[in-house]
């Protein structure tokens, strides 16, 4: 197949995007990609997708049971036997630079797809999830044939098969954070996307196709959570990947006890976003805005407890409002959408059942918005002020569009107040004084600190967490050491 020559890390218009609309093409109902085909579930069981934005039918997603799974698990054995451990690490990354650049070609239609059937806004899966998934395989195209040079003196193997289990929040985007660099290792992949958004990897599977990948290379299996605990247990999987919540990333921990396989756990955060009185304000504010709004607040690293210098609190407080108010919630096709739907009703009614729970322990709320939709699940962008520690939305991951504000006087002070958490994946420092930044961010509890930024990817650099934020790390040459002996 001949690829267009496009350019690399190209901005799509929301135009173009939307106007290509029409020429989406979706099946009535989504099969399983087994062995490089889509092929019926053994027990012809089918599960509809909606769009949250409308709560209408998308089409139906078939479910896997442990029969799929087996065929998967088999499938995936044998492409690696017989193809994917045979060929050069160079032709491997042909293969994945191919995905790659016809994930480039298609990214209009992906995005679109994306914003239907997860609810974010048209220009954040434009300018942020698809460009990602795509830098993504890009950059794992480029390590296939370094990996002796990345490691130099030891002697490294890939794992075999591995099962991998992504979220909702980043359907394609965490797709390509599991995929590209364990087949840039040499391994061969079982992956299930989240239940309500599993789309774009099916869409993927079509252009996994497209390529002429050797068949069972990857193998995208959908499905409820007994889909994903079968992929857990299975005797032949060498080795486990997950994003997700805590609660099951612990589940994960106590099967796989015992079994020898390896783990990787991308789990939950309640990230402190710490601004100090020598800080750029205005720049902070924007930050504070991008770190819990983006995506509707869907984000394991969003900033969700915000630390403000008590001598500036009024300040800052009042800009951040100011700019609360021109946030625009609603269609998420609209290419002026600031904040789209929440991603299913389940999750809608978690998030109203915290904000209840911050109001009735006594924190102080602020929302401006006026009506919403009739229809779909939509949230109001939340801030409580007048919280402590002590809060259940302070201590607790809501994973939506709340805000808790807390001040703090000294160094020592936030600094304790930001570890006080069970969590350790994210937090933001937002100061004009570098020894400020390298002091502080000594003493943070995290895995992933910004520095007068915040929620920036980079496919060079590690992502990942401490303590219940999980084990391993995405990203850059950390990244590759999960998928090799």
């Amino acid at each position: 197949m001949k690829i267009k020559n496009l350019t690399y890390n190209k901005v799509w218009s929301y135009d173009e995007a939307l106007e290509s609309q029409e020429n989406i093409k979706l099946k009535k109902k989504y099969d399983l990609f087994i062995n490089g085909k889509f092929v019926l579930p053994e027990k012809s069981k089918y599960f509809p997708t909606i769009n949250p934005a409308t709560e209408e039918k998308i089409t139906n997603i078939a479910q896997a049971d442990k029969a799929d799974i087996n065929k998967a698990v088999e499938s995936a054995g044998i492409a690696y036997e017989k193809y994917w451990s045979k060929i050069s690490n160079r032709d491997r990354g042909k293969y994945i630079f191919r995905i790659a650049r016809m994930l480039q070609e298609r990214a209009k239609e992906f995005a679109l797809i994306e914003t239907i059937d997860n609810g974010k806004p048209i220009k954040e899966s434009m300018s942020f999830d698809i460009p990602t998934a795509i830098n993504w395989f890009f950059y794992y195209a480029g390590w296939t044939d370094k990996l002796k040079y990345a490691f130099p003196g030891k002697k490294i193997k890939p794992i075999g098969t591995i099962g991998q289990i992504i979220p909702w929040n980043f359907p394609l985007m965490m797709a390509a954070w599991k995929i590209a660099p364990a087949l840039s290792c040499g391994n061969t992949v079982v992956l299930k996307p989240a239940e309500t958004t599993s789309l774009t990897a099916l869409k993927l599977a079509e252009l996994i196709q497209d390529c002429d990948l050797p068949p069972g290379v990857v193998n995208i299996v959908t499905g409820n959570g007994y889909t994903g605990a079968e992929i857990v247990k299975h005797k032949d999987i060498k080795k486990i990947a997950f994003t997700g919540s805590t609660k099951i990333g612990k589940e994960i921990q106590r099967t796989t006890a015992g079994t020898g396989k390896k783990i990787t756990l991308e789990l939950g955060g309640k990230g402190a976003n710490i601004i100090f009185e020598d800080a750029a304000i205005n720049q902070a504010v924007e930050g504070v805005i991008n770190s819990i709004y983006f995506n509707q607040g869907h984000v394991c690293s969003a900033g969700s407890r915000l630390f403000v210098q008590e001598n500036i609190y009024d300040i800052v407080m009042k800009k951040i409002k100011d700019r609360f108010k021109t946030l625009k919630i609603g269609n998420p096709l609209d290419k002026n959408t600031d904040i789209g739907a929440i991603n299913s009703k389940k999750q809608l009614e978690k998030i109203q059942n915290y904000i209840k729970i911050g109001k009735n322990e006594g924190g102080k709320i602020y929302q401006t918005f006026g009506n919403l939709p009739e229809k779909g699940y939509w949230c109001k962008p939340t801030i409580f002020t007048e919280v402590s520690q002590s809060h259940t939305i302070v201590r607790e991951e809501i994973f939506g569009p709340v805000l808790t504000v807390q001040t703090f006087r000294t160094i020592d002070e936030v600094i304790e107040k930001a570890n006080n958490t069970f969590y350790g994946l994210s937090a933001g420092v937002w100061t004009e004084k570098a020894s400020k930044i390298f002091k502080v961010s000594s003493k943070l509890k995290a895995g992933v600190i910004w520095a007068n930024s915040f929620n920036k990817f980079n496919a060079a650099s590690p992502f990942g967490g401490y303590k219940e934020s999980g084990l391993g790390r995405e990203g850059g040459k950390h990244g590759l050491i999960q998928y090799l002996k």
